[in-house]
């Protein structure tokens, strides 16, 4: 229960602090719009050099090093992803990519800090009967997604769906209880809020109105997730080209690059690719702006290259801002859904984008449905989730995050061969 409150406390106090990095760095734009073509090539590169001289394992997601561990038998291994240095400077240095306008979320992050949390105390002998490594870290993964999004039954589906993938999962009181206490947690700290306000707009299930949308979210959602989880593992195993010789040799110049590209894209699209999506995304739900169509595809070319450059930080939460992109080019083809219910389409763009990049159909549709507290959309976002899942099997035959931790678990080994062969 006390690691599952300080894994808790940690990821609230990182989504506090991540939202005043975005308001700082809106701030900064505002009133000076091009001072992000220098803020972005540096906090680019200075959160790469770091990660990669002084915090190696703090790459990336933080998903992928939570599975990894939970894959190995290897003490020495689980400690190159979790522990309580990495959980502390991951929060950090993911603030500091915020800053600097990187297209990140904190979900990821917020897993790995609850997973170096939970397995913390899993190598402490006298609480060794409290449960195994591998669900002490599961736990501490879905106290992580509860606490970062409010949403309790999004965290223990996490846990069962993404970090039990391919074991089974034993009902046990360490998940249920950090699940619970990071809900609560999360209640006590920040109130009672809903991650992307409230909706009240439905669909009729019928062809005739409910139909097309799921349809159109599933499939349409399906290839572009599936196809952008292609790209991102792809991405991973090596960048073709003369890009790709510069990512390998000079990965902090790389970094920079990325962070220019990310400069320029925000300038041409008025600075709202910037950051986590988290507010565009909620004003398009609440029906107080209207995103252009470009969005989604602007969106995911900065999530890409925050990506490729490695820096520290989450894709979850961008890529909810990509599925509300979809839905906004759903609704410009499909007039006859009415003005009020049209938020309902961006809904199910969220949970069909996600679904498909993260081949989790069910973690997908009830985090959605938690974070937009409209439960009048269950039918619609399983349906959407279920065919959007299908089709991204098809397109991407491993999970993103599973096969973003293969290599990593690679690297991690051929380390500690090494410092085993040295005397």
């Amino acid at each position: 229960m006390g690691a599952a409150l300080v894994a808790a406390t940690l990821s609230i106090l990182f989504a506090i602090g991540a939202d005043n990095a975005i308001e700082i760095h809106r701030g900064l734009i505002r009133d000076h719009a091009w001072a992000a073509l220098f803020i972005a090539p540096a906090g680019f590169a200075a959160m790469a050099w770091l990660a990669f001289r002084f915090f190696p394992g703090t790459e990336g997601s933080g998903i992928p090093q939570a599975i990894a561990a939970s894959l190995s038998d290897e003490p020495e291994i689980r400690r190159q992803f979790l522990s309580l240095r990495l959980a502390v400077s991951k929060v950090f240095l993911t603030l500091g990519g915020l800053l600097a306008g990187a297209s990140i979320g904190r979900e990821g992050p917020s897993v790995q800090v609850g997973a170096s949390v939970m397995h913390t105390l899993a190598g402490f002998r006298r609480f060794g009967h409290i449960g195994s490594s591998r669900d002490l870290i599961a736990a501490g993964a879905g106290a992580g997604i509860a606490a970062a999004f409010n949403t309790p039954l999004g965290g223990i589906m996490f846990a069962i769906e993404e970090m039990c993938r391919y074991r089974t999962f034993r009902t046990n009181g360490a998940t249920l209880v950090s699940v619970i206490l990071a809900g609560l947690a999360s209640l006590a700290i920040l109130g009672s809020y809903n991650y992307f306000g409230r909706t009240t707009a439905t669909l009729t299930f019928g062809w005739s109105a409910g139909g097309w949308p799921v349809l159109a979210a599933g499939v349409f959602g399906g290839f572009l997730g599936g196809g952008f989880a292609r790209l991102l593992i792809a991405s991973t195993y090596g960048i073709p080209g003369n890009a790709g010789k510069l990512a390998r040799q000079r990965p902090v110049a790389f970094a920079a690059l990325c962070g220019l590209g990310t400069a320029i894209l925000g300038l041409m699209s008025g600075g709202i690719v910037y950051g986590t999506g988290y507010a565009e995304a909620r004003a398009a739900l609440e029906g107080n702006a209207q995103l252009p169509l470009y969005f989604m595809f602007a969106k995911m070319a900065v999530i890409w290259l925050a990506f490729a450059a490695r820096i520290p930080g989450g894709i979850f939460a961008p890529a909810l801002a990509v599925g509300v992109g979809l839905g906004t080019i759903i609704t410009a083809f499909l007039p006859e859904i009415p003005v009020g219910d049209q938020a309902a389409i961006l809904v199910l763009g969220m949970g069909g984008f996600l679904a498909a990049m993260t081949q989790a159909p069910i973690t997908s549709f009830v985090i959605v449905m938690e974070m937009t507290a409209n439960h009048e959309m269950l039918l619609p976002l399983m349906a959407t989730a279920v065919i959007a899942h299908s089709i991204s099997k098809s397109v991407c035959r491993v999970p993103l995050y599973h096969a973003l931790a293969t290599p990593a678990l690679y690297r991690a080994e051929r380390k500690r061969r090494a410092q085993e062969s040295v005397p």
